[in-house]
């Protein structure tokens, strides 16, 4: 006898088996970017696509030990700050002072020189050097300083000389200081660029 649920049908029978299907091949995951092997292959396939310069400098052999090693510990360290976010400077640049020491530096160098353009292609370069130092020595921290010396010949031509910079008005500065001789004319610039 059948037994016969609430609708009077008798249960279905079984259903036919379906074959199954063939297993697809399954395509290969793109590794994430976020996984710890992925990153590490991600990182080791792009290093090796760059270029690195590896530069070595050998120490100089004939100095003792105890000098090659403050020589080079002093040359090679770098002192890393943490950020201060300061926007502005401890200490203004002052023109005035700058200018005074300048002028007191051309003064100096230039009383007794002619005008040569073999010597002033190095004079020009010592001069820089010699009034870059003497500003650094005022103390104003996190500026950068650009030196411009330049020798003009008199011989009744006229010159204009221009600089572009992208420039803050509230902290960065300038100073043209001039020397004049009966040969040459002089002129020293400093830019004083403040650096947040």
């Amino acid at each position: 006898m059948e037994k016969r649920g609430r609708g009077g049908k008798s249960s279905p029978s079984p259903a036919p088996q379906l074959q199954p299907t063939p297993p697809q091949p399954r395509k290969e995951r793109r590794p994430s970017m976020f996984e710890r092997e992925a990153y590490a292959q991600i990182l080791k396939e792009r290093l090796r696509e760059s270029v690195h310069d590896v530069q070595y400098v050998e120490p100089p052999f004939d100095d003792s030990i105890a000098d090659l090693g403050k020589e080079w510990k002093s040359a090679l360290a770098k002192l890393k700050f943490a950020n201060s976010y300061r926007m502005q400077p401890l200490k203004k640049f002052q023109a005035h002072s700058v200018e005074t020491k300048v002028q007191q530096i051309l003064k100096e160098s230039l009383k007794d020189v002619k005008y040569d353009d073999k010597v002033f292609s190095h004079l020009s370069l010592e001069l820089a050097d010699h009034i870059l130092s003497a500003v650094k020595e005022f103390g104003y921290h996190r500026y950068k300083f650009i030196i411009k010396v330049l020798f003009i010949q008199k011989t009744g031509q006229a010159i204009n000389i221009a600089s572009r910079w992208i420039w803050d008005v509230a902290w960065d500065s300038w100073v043209a200081v001039k020397h004049e001789t009966e040969t040459y004319v002089a002129l020293a610039l400093v830019f004083a660029l403040y650096c947040e």
